[in-house]
This record gives structure tokens, C-alpha cells and sequence, in this order.
């Protein structure tokens, strides 16, 4: 049976269209993906994300045993930080992405992948137990049940949080939050993160609380031009960003580095699950490379279509593709030989028996036009 998040009855209230997402019932768009995503990158969106997962982190040595569970340096982050990381297996396969927040000293936050929720706390248990010896202190609780969250992003979206509480958001960086309340008297985490490549705050209460602030956001922004987003939305946005995700960018068959995510990968720090294999991948050098894609001639991309070179040779695959709303230009991300993937290069698109010229660029696709 497909699983709910608190605002479902929202949801259906603004006549979202209902899709089964990962086993969530979720809205795709409300009044279309297009008029939501420029809402977005314009004035604000709101999205129900509260199907996320959350695991705390807890006790002496917190600190220590995230570190060894992801790749990024945990250490290295202040209190009321956040941090985006990988945590993967011994292959250096990932087995999610995910948000870390530090909430004090010694206490985590986690929040992780809506798909992954089960198999994430069952591997982080695993790790936890394995090594119980070196973290005897640390406690593990997977508190996703209990937490809601809801996104607002786009350039007004202070203004908007701003009118629901009294902590200064001005003065929370981004990647960093703050722990209010919202609205008066509801605690929240509020953070300056998202997945938009806009400005934005994501906001984590108790999961009962979710339709009051929901509804609450849409009073005080709607005014300023605020709509709410569905996951059609969230998705061509991610996309021009080139943002992964897991199950199209991001899989256990797939490792960080060739992900293009070796910013994330702390390979100086002590051992961490993974270490061993990524200092060898990367020793060795890769054979494909993710890299975005944009079509020059007619055509749509989309995920699993074939990627070949100029000659017709097959050298990889699409894991996303979209007509971009904001760049009005179909584009992609695509894992490719290596030999093919510098910015440039002209490539093939396979569409429906059809090769469709496309050009290797550089990305993120969108970029925001200064001030």
C-alpha cells in the first residue's frame, strides 16, 4: 500500500495530480510543470518533501562514526552546519546521497533518500553494530515517521519564512540552520538548503504540524508570487543544476568520483567504508565520466536513451533528460567514455531508432544572471 505524507489532503485541496513516487502518493504538478518551475527560479515554489528520512545520531563519538560511514570530512563542519556527502559501500559504490546537519557537539541529523529509507537505516545499523567496539556510546534512531519537511526556494523565499518566525534568517548562511519555531510556538529546524540551485530554507517540525505551516507558507506567499511545486518541478530544476539523483545519476553500480562528485570525497581523512576502493579507482583512472548534454537538432532526451559517438559507436547512456524550461533547449546528463565526454564533443542521441545530434557542455546548464 503506497504511503502518505501529512499533506496529502493539501495536495488534493489544490487539485495536485496524485502519482505513486518511490511508494509515496505525491503531486506531480498542480497547474503544470513549466508555470511551477518558473515560479521557482522567479519568485518562490513550495514542495512537499516530508517523505525524506531522517535518522538521528546521538552520544559521545556521534561525530566519529559519521565520519567513517561517508565520505565527506564531518569534522571539519561547525555546529548548525550543514554538509552534502555520500556514504558507500566497501566497492565505492554509493549507497545514497545525503544532508548531514550538526545539531550540537555531538548530535546528528541525517536525512536521507525517500527510496533508501529502509535499506539506509538497516546498512547504518549494520555499521553501527560492526563496530560497536570503537562507538559504544553512539545511539541510532530512525525518527522519519515523526518529521515533516517542506521546501521553500526561490529568491523570495526569506521574505516568505521570514513572516513565520522570529529567528533572523538573515543571519543563517548557506548550508547552515538555525532551531526555532515556527508560527509561534512550533519548534522547527529551519536551513538554508535545497535542491533547486536556488536560494531557499527547507523546514523540518513534527509531522502533525505539516498542514498548519503548509498552509500558513501559502497565505503569506502567494501574495509574492509564491505556487506550490510538484515533483515534475523539482526534478527539471535539480536537472539544470545537473544535480544527481539516486537512481538515474547516482546507484551501487555507480562511484562518486565518476559522478563527478570528488569534492565531496575527503580521501586525506582517517579510513572511512569505501576509502580503499576510491584510492584505487582513482589511481587507475575511470572509463566514463557524467557530463551534461544539450540537442542540437529536434528531440526530447530521456533516461535510459543510448548515447553514441560521431561515428555511431555506442559510448554510454542518458540518466536524465528534459526540454529545459528556463533554457526553452532539451538537455541531459549522460555517464560517457571518457574519450567522449570533454566539453564539445559532438555526440548521438538515440531517439526512437533515430540518432539526434547533441554537443558535450558545460553545466550546470542554468546559470543565474547577476544583479
Amino acid at each position: 500500500m503506497s504511503k502518505r505524507t501529512p499533506l496529502f489532503e493539501e495536495h488534493k485541496k489544490l487539485n495536485g495530480r496524485i502519482v505513486d513516487f518511490g511508494g509515496w502518493e505525491l503531486p506531480v504538478q498542480y497547474t503544470g510543470v513549466i508555470d511551477e518551475h518558473v515560479a521557482c527560479r522567479t519568485a518562490c515554489g513550495l514542495f512537499d518533501v516530508s517523505h525524506m528520512g531522517e535518522f538521528f545520531v546521538d552520544g559521545p563519538g556521534s561525530v566519529d562514526f559519521v565520519n567513517f560511514l561517508v565520505t565527506n570530512d564531518v569534522s571539519k563542519i561547525s555546529v548548525l552546519q550543514a554538509q552534502y556527502t555520500v556514504m558507500c559501500f566497501e566497492t565505492g559504490g554509493i549507497v545514497d546521497d545525503l544532508v548531514i546537519y550538526k545539531r550540537g557537539p555531538e548530535k546528528i541529523l541525517l536525512v536521507v533518500n525517500a527510496a533508501n529509507i529502509d535499506k539506509d537505516f538497516a546498512w547504518v545499523s549494520k555499521q553501527l553494530e560492526a563496530n560497536r567496539s570503537k562507538f559504544p556510546n553512539v545511539k541510532l534512531s530512525n525518527e522519519s515517521a515523526r518529521y515533516s519537511q517542506i521546501a521553500v526556494q526561490g529568491p523570495r523565499a526569506a521574505e516568505i519564512v521570514q513572516k513565520l518566525t522570529k529567528a533572523n534568517l538573515s543571519e543563517v548562511k548557506t548550508y547552515w540552520f538555525c532551531e526555532s519555531t515556527v508560527l509561534d510556538s512550533i519548534p522547527a529546524i529551519i536551513a538554508r538548503t535545497g535542491y533547486t540551485g536556488e536560494d531557499g530554507f527547507e523546514i523540518y517540525a513534527a509531522w502533525d504540524a505539516a498542514p498548519q505551516i503548509w498552509r500558513a507558507l501559502l497565505e503569506v506567499g502567494t501574495p509574492l508570487g509564491m505556487k506550490p511545486c510538484g515533483l515534475g518541478a523539482r526534478d527539471t530544476l535539480r536537472l539544470e543544476m545537473k544535480y544527481p539523483l539516486y537512481g538515474h545519476e547516482l546507484s551501487d553500480t555507480t562511484n562518486p568520483l565518476e559522478a563527478g562528485l570528488g569534492w565531496v570525497v575527503k580521501l586525506d581523512k582517517p579510513d572511512f567504508i569505501g576509502k580503499s576502493a576510491l584510492v584505487e579507482n582513482k589511481a587507475k583512472g575511470f572509463s566514463r565520466a557524467l557530463v551534461g548534454i544539450k540537442l542540437i537538432e529536434r528531440g526530447i532526451p530521456r533516461q535510459g536513451y543510448p548515447v553514441k559517438s560521431a561515428d555511431g559507436i555506442a559510448i554510454g547512456e542518458l540518466t536524465s533528460g528534459t526540454q529545459s524550461p528556463s533554457l526553452k533547449e532539451p538537455i541531459g546528463i549522460a555517464y560517457i567514455k571518457t574519450a567522449n565526454a570533454s566539453v564539445g564533443s559532438i555526440v548521438g542521441v538515440e531517439i526512437r531508432g533515430q540518432i539526434v545530434k547533441a554537443e558535450v557542455v558545460k553545466t550546470p546548464f542554468y546559470q543565474k544572471k547577476k544583479p
